[in-house]
């Protein structure tokens, strides 16, 4: 459904993406791990145009950009297909939670304002915020805050969603009820791509495991390929940094 092919990224002379090659099936949900500053984020950002890559194709079925020549109709037309979770949110603080997810339904997609509130309303209702439709972002937690994020997400349809880290500025207890909406999305069979540090969520729900440093994949594979048979010595050695160690078995 969606293949990236040799994604370059570089800010000024650092170079974050060094030919990042990654196909996503639909019903996917696909985790991206590895250290800080390997480009995980990034090449999230790159799928839909936040940040434009420097080189390389996006496929999406029978749609094919080139990167560098890709007009602002391509960049529409993919932005159409995605949507993206943010680790802080990125809510309207200004509007209501139904408001910020009816806002890009109305503005960016043209439905009428009456469809919007009804879609919304059953997004909300599946993120289980019904009873808070119309509270503003500082009265409701960050977990609440971030559900109303996938509710926003999850709104339009899209073929893939993009989650940058979401549980990131939440603590443990809200993680958990972030995490549960995602995994009903995935059962639901909502394709996604994840990076994350959330290491139970990417065992226990991911199909598929893309361990990233350096700007490159180093290894890719199924949870227990990665989590119990790593080939490479820097995903065995990422692992044991951060997995108790009656958990990592080699």
């Amino acid at each position: 459904m969606l293949e990236l092919k040799n994604i370059h990224k570089s800010f000024n002379n650092n170079e974050v993406l060094k030919g990042v090659s990654i196909r996503v099936k639909k019903g996917d949900v696909i985790v991206i791990l590895g250290p800080s500053g390997s480009g995980k984020t990034t090449l999230l950002r790159c799928i839909n145009f936040l940040e434009r890559a420097d080189k390389g194709e996006i496929f999406f079925d029978d749609l094919r950009v080139n990167i560098r020549t890709a007009s602002p109709a391509d960049i529409s037309r993919i932005r159409k297909r995605t949507a993206f979770v943010f680790q802080n949110y990125n809510l309207f603080n200004n509007k209501t939670a139904l408001e910020n997810v009816t806002e890009g339904l109305i503005t960016a997609r043209k439905v009428p304002k009456p469809e919007a509130i009804e879609i919304a309303k059953k997004a909300l209702s599946k993120v289980g915020l019904s009873d808070r439709e119309n509270y503003y972002p500082s009265k409701l937690s960050g977990g609440q805050q971030q559900r109303v994020a996938i509710a926003r997400a999850i709104a339009v349809n899209p073929d893939v969603i993009l989650f940058d880290e979401p549980t990131s500025a939440l603590d443990p207890e809200l993680t958990g009820e972030v995490l549960a909406v995602m995994k009903q999305l995935a059962r639901e069979g909502v394709t996604m791509v994840v990076v994350t540090h959330e290491m139970s969520f990417a065992r226990d729900v991911a199909n598929h495991i893309v361990f990233m440093d350096g700007g490159v994949v180093i290894e890719e594979g199924s949870p227990d390929e990665i989590f119990s048979r790593p080939r490479e010595d820097r995903t065995k050695q990422f692992l044991s940094r951060i997995l108790p160690v009656w958990d990592y078995v080699i």
